[in-house]
């Protein structure tokens, strides 16, 4: 990239990430662990993904969301750790001015359609449990359609905003990343211009694209509860809770690393804390998915079997 490519406002043209370890000896073992992780969540999403098209008993609302969850995980985790991946192999990482703040916008966008879809979901699963008379006409294609929708869009402009509003920052020196990829967090520790807009930004993104999600999550499960322990059968009660129980795991492992990695935003400087947090929201969560979805769901489990052993779906 050329010097003045992005104007005179800023002189850093590259930034050095750090990685995980600066040990020489650890990087094989970290790139084996984690390239084995990322094989299991693109190997067991696409499995999942595949199940949910190919089986007739799956063509429903509640896994519509699942597999687009499924891709949502592929493409999280592949904005991470390919690119930490290649560091680890050159033992060295120095990424472009513009490849980082790409790397961020896609980061954020795809968190936030995350955040919104976890939210499409439990909506899904209220009114599945709480409106299961008028569950086929509210969560019709079209509705269901319009919900991916509008999470994809909230997501793109809250993403391109963080974007545009980092990307004409000053950065003077040091060009050093205290981390494996690049986030807000510590690119604004970097900044020597104020940070005080990109802050209130942060702010208001992490209400949108966090807080109200997750309160309508509690009160969507806070129904679905109330309407499960009012069933009178035991079986009924089962069945409801099942349906929904792989769902509240995910969100929590989801949002409690979310919530983690953006608490320190006004901390002086990074740590290797601030690291290990990340590859809980980065890698953690997007590994556990399919297994958490699988284990849960007989349905899910069938279909998996069936998908990997080549076997036809029952007509």
């Amino acid at each position: 990239m050329e010097p003045d490519a992005w104007g005179n406002r800023t002189t850093v043209t590259e930034f050095s990430l750090l990685g995980l370890a600066e040990n020489i000896r650890l990087q094989p073992i970290l790139f084996v662990v984690f390239l084995f992780a990322y094989l299991v969540t693109v190997g067991g999403s696409f499995s999942i993904l595949a199940a949910t098209l190919v089986e007739p008993k799956l063509h429903m609302p509640m896994y519509f969301f699942l597999g687009n969850l499924s891709l949502l995980d592929v493409g999280f985790i592949t904005v991470t750790v390919p690119p930490m991946l290649t560091c680890l192999l050159a033992h060295q990482c120095r990424v472009p001015f513009a490849a980082c703040i790409s790397q961020l916008f896609f980061f954020h966008l795809l968190a936030g359609v995350d955040c919104h879809l976890l939210t499409a979901m439990a909506y899904d699963h209220y009114l599945a449990v709480c409106q299961p008379f008028t569950y086929s006409t509210r969560m019709s294609r079209e509705a269901q359609g319009a919900l991916v929708g509008i999470c994809c869009t909230i997501s793109f402009i809250s993403a391109l905003t963080h974007m545009v509003a980092t990307s004409v920052l000053d950065f003077c020196g040091p060009n050093v990343v205290n981390h494996f990829y690049c986030d807000l967090p510590p690119l604004f520790q970097l900044s020597c211009s104020s940070i005080h807009l990109n802050g209130q930004l942060l702010f208001v993104g992490a209400t949108f694209m966090g807080a109200f999600p997750l309160i309508l999550i509690s009160v969507s499960y806070a129904h679905v509860t109330a309407a499960a322990l009012r069933i009178r059968s035991a079986g009924g009660r089962k069945k409801a809770f099942s349906t929904c129980g792989s769902h509240p795991p995910v969100v929590c492992i989801f949002y409690g690393t979310g919530f983690f990695n953006y608490m320190r935003l006004g901390s002086v400087s990074a740590s290797d804390k601030d690291k290990g947090i990340g590859i809980l929201s980065t890698t953690l969560s997007p590994v556990l998915n399919p297994v958490i979805y699988s284990l849960q769901n007989p349905d899910v489990q069938g279909a998996l079997k069936r998908v990997l052993m080549g076997k036809q779906p029952p007509e």
